[in-house]
């Protein structure tokens, strides 16, 4: 019973989060967006406390469920497992292992220390939740950077879920590694009763997480998922979920695989909870146009900006890149193609905004109510346009009215806050756009509608610091 409710309730959040990331309408995350705002990692890098607290305590309670249930990436896993498990001779295929210790927390250590010295582009890479974004945002949006992303991921995910199972959870997540801190205290395990046990090891052949040692009849906490395989598999009735904190009885063994001492365990959760919480508080190609289908429309290209551009929504430069995950959800709901993922090693696979394809329309605010990060705050439409993220400046040499003596005006007539007005440069000559600073905010529509190509005369450098009026 314990299995099929854990599988109904993975599948809820597995297909929700999917829809929601392919959904072209944005309409699917009215309904559950709170899968994503449950999510661990962004919700430790937005300082989400309820989110943060909620998870702790269930893993607490209930071991790593969270694992099993919530993350996209973890039932991904357990899809291609039990694909390749369907195979003939392969139902039983696993086996019992020791943790590989040097790897699992050598490689949180270096991922607690990418969070806090802000190489977010290491951070993104190893994020669950991020990475299986990118997988599915890569089938919406293929730039040839997230595809290229997108597929090694998968393959490495799918070629040791097809092998092992759980292998990457408990070897190389993040997140998996964070929780075992927390999951070998749990209130609720699976414990085997030796009384009834046969030996018969269906439990360990079965276990995705290889975490059951019958020889030893030792389950280790932290490695183990709550998937709840052995419990329905056992013909003994010799392993059951039941309150395991003190002593379960004379016959029954809920110690770890490894045999740490308690103040072994203790340190290892102190020294893991305040890591993970300093860390926290530290913290198309186009298809060519053409005109009138004789001349080719150049494609539009960036402009060299002095700083870059991040959304309405988020308070700095700084502050953007050092919350953001790299999930990709709001490049996916973006309707304007105005947020792209980055190829910058800084800051890869993270979102930056260009005026290319579109521009940031002071009605839309759907980026803002989609990140489950905090790295874009949730905005109104009123609140918006009250926001600055950049300033937008004019190339006169680049200006079709400098260049082709032609009167244009479209950057002015299109302007939303009437922050362009055309002015008299020279008697005779066409009039050419000027910016009143106070009133742009950046939302790059002069820059999009702009005729000059490949780069526009009149583009928008950001601000370090978002301003409000």
């Amino acid at each position: 019973m314990l299995r099929k409710i854990r599988i109904i309730l993975a599948a809820v959040f597995f297909i929700a989060i999917t829809v929601m990331f392919l959904d072209p309408t944005g309409s699917i995350y009215k309904c559950f967006g709170w899968t994503a705002k449950l999510q661990f990692l962004p919700a430790v890098l937005g300082l989400n406390l309820i989110v943060i607290i909620i998870t702790v305590i269930a893993a607490l309670l209930f071991g790593r469920v969270y694992c099993s249930v919530i993350c996209p990436l973890g039932v991904l896993q357990d899809i291609i497992s039990n694909i390749s498990g369907r195979r003939k001779g392969k139902k039983n295929r696993f086996t019992s292992s020791k943790e590989i210790k040097w790897l699992r927390y050598g490689v949180w250590a270096l991922f607690v220390a990418a969070i806090i010295f802000g190489v977010q582009a290491f951070v993104s890479i190893l994020a669950p939740y991020s990475a299986y974004g990118r997988i599915i945002n890569a089938m919406k949006h293929p730039a040839l950077p997230t595809v290229i992303v997108a597929a090694v991921t998968l393959v490495v995910i799918a070629v040791l879920a097809w092998r092992n199972g759980r292998t990457y959870c408990n070897t190389i997540c993040p997140v998996g590694t964070t929780l075992s801190f927390f999951s070998r205290f749990a209130m609720f395990r699976p414990v085997i009763d030796t009384e009834k046990c046969k030996d018969c090891k269906v439990c360990e052949k079965r276990c995705k997480a290889s975490c059951i040692d019958i020889a030893e009849h030792k389950v280790d906490y932290t490695r183990c998922v709550a998937c709840f395989n052995c419990i329905d598999n056992c013909k003994f009735d010799a392993v059951h979920y039941r309150f395991a904190w003190g002593k379960c009885g004379k016959k029954t063994v809920a110690a770890p695989a490894a045999d740490d001492t308690a103040d072994t365990g203790r340190r290892a959760f102190m020294t893991g909870a305040a890591l993970a919480i300093g860390a926290a508080a530290l913290k198309a190609q186009e298809v060519p146009k053409r005109d009138g289908g004789f001349a080719e429309i150049l494609p539009k290209v960036n402009p060299e900006r002095t700083e870059l551009l991040t959304p309405f929504g988020s308070k700095s430069v700084k502050d953007f890149y050092s919350r953001c995950t790299a999930c990709q959800l709001c490049v996916s709901q973006c309707p304007n193609n105005v947020l792209k993922p980055s190829t910058d090693l800084m800051h890869f696979m993270q979102p930056y905004m260009t005026y290319t394809d579109g521009y940031c329309r002071p009605e839309c605010t759907i980026c803002s109510q989609v990140c489950p990060a905090g790295a874009i705050e949730p905005l109104t439409k009123e609140e918006k346009t009250s926001f600055h993220i950049g300033v937008a400046v004019l190339d006169r040499r680049l200006c079709v009215a400098h260049t082709d003596h032609i009167d244009c005006g479209n950057c002015a007539r299109h302007c939303p806050t009437g922050a362009i007005t055309m002015v008299t440069h020279h008697e005779g000559l066409p009039l050419i756009p000027t910016v009143d600073e106070a009133k742009c905010i950046g939302c790059g529509a002069c820059e999009n509608l702009c005729p000059a190509r490949p780069v526009s005369a009149i583009y928008v450098n950001g601000l370090s610091v978002h301003r409000q009026d």
